[in-house]
């Protein structure tokens, strides 16, 4: 196996070797799209009309088709060499996956050009059936080695440890892995067997060394965290391109790394980690400099933001939109029926508890009860609008619900789930969307104190018993992502919590099976959760 020299991310050749360099290698990817098909706004949800009349939309396949095949055009030109790399994930997000189930997927993946993908965790969320959808419905490898799928009547044969591609007359391989803890986050099922990443990742790697594979590639699905300690633990990578954690990367203030991130490897060298926020709204676009032995000597690039400036690929963007009327449809789809309205109003939502966010509470809790889960805590500012007694339509729960936040499940201590409520109300005289919507405790609060020591009475329901919130214990906690991100405030979700996951089902889907669930005559209650002084 070669020694790898030392990378730098700049534009300046390291030495007359780097300047002579074989071959040039442009990897562009994505991760974490999560079915926007369709374009998005500014909080990742899908665009409007009134928003894509403004110019103001970003990412969707068309989009992203454009921009690809513009970059393939340009760097052949150049005499370089592309592939096109997903780290997973393109399912669960939006009502084209409800709709089509990954066949859409399929469709615009193979029409876009992809030369491989990773396994993503929801790739599982309809079993190992709905993956199989997905591998047997594109042109092009799904590959993730750390699977067993021996026992996997369904997938078996169907999806590739290792993957070597012909690039330019280079032999280029491809190695992956998923996050273990899959079996929690997803559905795949007993006949699907994890195992360790790293382990399987260097054995994979050494494989492909062994066949005389001098640049390879880690395509994971694991997150930056795990993607860092890859780098820094497996031999023989040229480079890592992840997802999972929508981690952006670049030169922009809001990122958490620089694009690329440099990790020094096993063997003293430095391993470039890349990976590229989600949503379609950026494409990752790294380069990779060989010598003519086979040895990384630069890597550089930027993510590519997917804005109004990019033009959509007209006959994708026409086909989306055949695509896309039935879903119109399926937004008047009834799925529930009420007897009483819901009440969602701003005024009560952000002040005190509402019959809305008792509902959105209890359906969270509800959904990951089985997962050791205590409490649930909202935002009042999430809950948009009220339901009318009689028929709920999807369209109408999406209204209610219209961010597209995912339910997000972490650990926290009793002394954080009280900071976290006092965060809640810490602007209540401004009635800021802040306010903590809760289930499974009750607590009260003293608008007239001062901020920071509000909240007071908080009890926790454990079998069904109430007891005292206790600083010293661990609770299970079920929110929402954007709020575990450290939105409205909750910085000690984003800081503190433990066991963090974020990703789970969409919450106007939790919200529509809940209501589902309880037939015609349900009727929103208030029960005592939230005390007003």
């Amino acid at each position: 196996m070669h020694v790898r020299y030392l990378i730098a991310a700049s534009t300046v050749a390291l030495s007359a070797v780097a300047a002579q360099a074989e071959m040039t290698l442009h990897i562009l990817h994505t991760n974490d799209l999560h079915s926007r098909i369709e374009p998005i706004n500014k909080y990742d949800s899908t665009c409007d009309q009134e928003t894509r009349d403004a110019g103001e939309c970003f990412g969707g396949v068309a989009r992203l088709a454009s921009k690809v095949a513009e970059l393939r055009d340009q760097i052949a030109a150049q005499g370089g060499n592309v592939i096109v790399l997903d780290a997973g994930d393109q399912y669960q997000g939006s009502l084209f996956y409800t709709t089509y189930k990954g066949k859409d997927v399929a469709e615009f993946m193979t029409a876009i050009g992809y030369d491989a993908m990773a396994v993503g965790n929801h790739e599982f969320d309809d079993g190992p059936e709905g993956l199989a959808v997905l591998s047997d419905g594109v042109a092009f490898p799904v590959i993730s080695g750390n699977l067993d799928l021996s026992r996997s009547n369904v997938l078996k044969g169907k999806v590739d440890d290792i993957v070597t591609l012909d690039i330019g007359g280079e032999k280029v391989g491809i190695v992956s892995a998923l996050a273990t803890d899959t079996a929690e986050t997803s559905s795949p099922g007993p006949n699907v067997i994890f195992m360790d990443e790293i382990d399987s990742l260097a054995a994979d790697v050494q494989t492909l060394t062994d066949q005389g594979v001098d640049k390879i590639i880690a395509l994971t699905h694991v997150g930056y965290l795990r993607d860092q300690q890859i780098a820094r633990e497996v031999p023989g990578l040229d480079a890592v391109i992840g997802g999972h954690s929508h981690t952006l990367l670049g030169s922009m203030d809001s990122a958490a790394g620089p694009y690329p991130t440099l990790v020094e490897g096993p063997d003293g060298t430095e391993v470039p980690v890349a990976t590229a926020y989600a949503y379609s709204k950026y494409l990752g676009h790294l380069v990779l400099t060989f010598d003519d032995d086979g040895i990384l000597t630069k890597a550089e690039g930027q993510p590519i933001l997917l804005d109004n400036s990019v033009p959509e690929d007209k006959a994708i963007a026409a086909r989306v939109a055949e695509m896309a009327a039935p879903i119109e449809e399926l937004r008047q789809k009834v799925v529930a029926r009420t007897a009483a309205p819901i009440d969602g109003g701003r005024d009560n939502c952000r002040a005190r508890e509402c019959e809305m966010g008792n509902l959105v509470a209890d359906a969270m809790l509800e959904r990951v009860k089985d997962q050791g889960i205590d409490i649930a805590i909202a935002n009042g500012g999430g809950l948009r609008a009220s339901i009318d007694e009689g028929p709920v339509t999807m369209g109408e729960v999406y209204t209610v619900l219209p961010f597209q936040n995912t339910l997000a499940t972490f650990r926290l201590s009793g002394k954080d789930v009280l900071a976290a409520l006092e965060n809640g109300a810490s602007q209540y005289e401004e009635a800021a969307g802040r306010f903590a919507q809760v289930a499974g405790l009750k607590y009260t609060v003293d608008p007239d104190a001062e901020p920071g020591s509000r909240i007071s009475d908080v009890m926790v329901r454990r079998d069904q018993d109430w007891a005292p919130l206790d600083p010293s214990a661990t609770y299970g906690v079920v929110s929402n992502n954007y709020m575990r991100g450290g939105g409205d405030g909750y910085q000690v979700f984003a800081a503190n919590a433990s066991d963090a996951y974020d990703f789970g089902p969409d919450l106007a889907e939790v919200l529509a099976d809940y209501l589902a669930s309880r037939g015609a005559d349900f009727a929103p209650a208030l029960d005592g959760r939230i005390t007003v002084k």
